[in-house]
């Protein structure tokens, strides 16, 4: 972004030490709501594709009169999935922006860092709206007040998968991750998932946030070898995770890999069929995600029919301020559904505030809602003490190099 380093550097310290008192103004002819997200680097494809689905949904909104005669605008930055330059997009966006709420941040490293800006702001009534992040902060005292959550924790996603793995006979879990709060927030997910089965990690290996799909992950495989489990359970990126799943088939090691939701599926897939196409091999076999939404090939779901209309209808672009050029955008995918469902569920919270769209009424909106009907097969319930919107964790494999719906775990029993 073009906002002074030294100006916001400057302006973070007053906020913190002196508070912030920058009222967002309510905009005569338009919604104005702010991104900051992954647009360029390692894990690009989440931010854009996040955006590109949630852009589908608001662009037919707009064509078709706006929210109670708004039309909503997004204002997106980079961050690059990066702490700094998220806690500096936020800034900007409040103080500058004057957004009326924030919407779809990428990431637990980025979000977890701006959680305190939500609070010194809490006068101001800045609320975060549905960000791409399992983790627990948000979710958890002194912040679960500051953010609505849609998709479901990673400690559902990592229990789900730990107890499936268990049931099959597989005990002995190992654990791939990102050193970071999101690795850490997943790990931890497995550990409290095989408690509950009187069981512990077997084995664990680390690596480097922004580690791109080029890097060799032959000594963290060899070190989980050495623990030797009956799966492993990646918590990461698209990148990365591909790099080193392709290091696990290289090593000749056929054991079942798990990713969880936040890795980025079809970008992931992408890039094993790449490498195994080059040497001649089959990179995307025993593999397993959890999702957090239902599969965008499941057209019985109205949200499905409508979601998949409104891409091919709108074919919406990147934010070309902040991508990077070159960009290939994805048809389908788990990250542009997931965009898709917030903004759909955003535009019915505005909706609902009316013609005012004060800011102080937003909670109360919100944890007014109840259940809500996404069209996803489950409704989103919200409440005063409630801003966990979703708690369904969905399953999905590999074939033919594609995901679909995982329809019986026992193909991997022990």
């Amino acid at each position: 972004m073009k906002t002074s380093r030294v100006v916001t550097t400057l302006r973070l310290w007053l906020c913190v030490y002196a508070g912030c008192f920058f009222i967002p103004p309510v905009q005569a002819e338009e919604i104005v709501i702010g991104m900051s997200a992954a647009f360029t680097g390692p894990s690009s494809t989440l931010g854009v594709e996040l955006y590109r689905g949630a852009m589908a949904y608001l662009e037919h909104v707009n064509r078709n009169g706006g929210i109670n005669g708004r039309k909503i605008r997004v204002k997106a930055y980079d961050d690059s999935y990066t702490p700094a330059p998220a806690v500096e997009n936020t800034i900007a966006l409040v103080e500058q922006d004057r957004v009326l709420l924030l919407f779809g941040y990428v990431g637990t490293p980025t979000v977890t860092r701006t959680l305190p800006l939500l609070k010194k702001y809490s006068a101001q009534h800045v609320y975060l709206f549905f960000p791409y992040t399992g983790a627990q902060p948000q979710r958890e005292a002194p912040y679960d007040g500051f953010v609505f959550n849609l998709r479901s924790s990673y400690r559902r996603e990592t229990q789900g998968l730990v107890d499936h793995f268990v049931q099959i006979g597989r005990k002995r879990i190992a654990v791939f991750y990102q050193a970071d709060a999101y690795g850490r927030s997943g790990w931890d997910g497995v550990r409290r998932a095989l408690e509950t089965h009187a069981l512990s990690i077997v084995g664990e290996a680390t690596y480097r946030r922004g580690t791109g799909n080029e890097h060799s992950f032959a000594e963290q495989v060899r070190i989980l070898q050495k623990a030797t489990p009956d799966a492993i359970v990646v918590i990461g990126a698209y990148a990365a995770a591909a790099a080193f799943i392709s290091a696990v088939r290289e090593a000749a090691w056929d054991i079942p890999i798990a990713n969880v939701s936040f890795v980025g599926t079809e970008r992931m897939l992408h890039l094993l069929r790449e490498s195994g196409k080059a040497r001649g091999k089959d990179y995307t076999r025993n593999l397993v995600n959890s999702q957090v939404v239902p599969s965008y090939e499941d057209t019985a779901l109205p949200a499905v029919q409508q979601y998949r209309e409104y891409m091919d209808t709108y074919m919406p672009q990147p934010p070309p301020e902040a991508v990077e050029k070159g960009y290939e955008p994805l048809h389908y995918s788990f990250t542009s559904f997931e965009g898709f469902l917030n903004a759909k569920l955003l535009g019915e919270v505005l909706r609902r505030m009316g013609d005012a769209l004060n800011p102080s009424s937003l909670r109360a909106v919100v944890e007014g809602m109840g259940d809500y009907d996404l069209g996803i097969g489950v409704p989103v319930a919200f409440g005063p003490h409630q801003h966990q919107g979703l708690d369904m964790v969905y399953y999905t494999t590999v074939k033919e190099g594609q995901p679909v719906p995982l329809q019986d775990w026992q193909v991997w029993a022990k």
